[in-house]
């Protein structure tokens, strides 16, 4: 049996949010359906204030629904040293960490000639800005082990050198709980070079 195209319609464009396949998609919609038109409402209605609300920080380029983040605006937060991350999102892994207090960059991408992205369409401008005042003295780069993010963080570690600013790079290697035995010679190499001491 073919679903209704307005519930067709809805299928579809959950079938756009990562990880959620045409099954996930059908279930959903089907749940919201069977919750009554008052939840689909609500959801059109939450959904619609998130768009109307929820942009990026003028500074760091993080969500937020005010002009600067609470991490920009707290002043226990280390000036110092930043983090330099790809997308809003990696502002949120780091902060369920709850192991670095410092603040943060979004690039807004990854540089990807593959992708037609280069530097100029990343926040790489806004970046050298911030480091003007000489405030910043650590630059954490913390892109993806993938080749583009091994690209960017190679791109700004050249960018970064002539400013006398310490570029570092966030340890690649064994996630905690993992076997040894099961890891690729790339994780295994990665993880023998950020060794530190104990």
């Amino acid at each position: 049996m073919k679903l209704p195209a307005p519930l067709e319609a809805v299928v579809a464009s959950l079938q756009h949010l990562p990880g959620v396949g045409q099954k996930s998609a059908q279930r959903m919609a089907l749940h919201l359906l069977k919750e009554g038109p008052e939840a689909m409402a609500n959801l059109a209605r939450l959904l619609q204030d998130a768009a109307d609300k929820v942009g990026f920080c003028s500074q760091c380029g993080a969500f937020t629904d005010q002009p600067l983040c609470p991490i920009c605006k707290d002043p226990n937060r280390d000036p110092h040293v930043l983090v330099v991350v790809a997308e809003a999102s990696n502002v949120l892994s780091f902060e369920r960490a709850s192991s670095f207090k410092g603040r943060y960059h979004v690039l807004g991408g990854l540089i990807s000639p593959l992708r037609g992205l280069g530097p100029d369409q990343l926040r790489i401008r806004e970046l050298l800005h911030r480091l003007e005042d000489h405030s910043i003295t650590e630059v954490i780069l913390a892109t993806n082990p993938t080749l583009d993010g091994e690209a960017t963080a190679s791109w700004l570690a050249r960018l970064l050198e002539p400013l006398g600013i310490k570029a570092t790079r966030i340890g690649l290697g064994l996630p905690i709980g993992s076997d040894i035995e099961y890891a690729d010679q790339l994780t295994l190499g990665r993880a023998l070079e950020g060794r530190r001491p104990v």
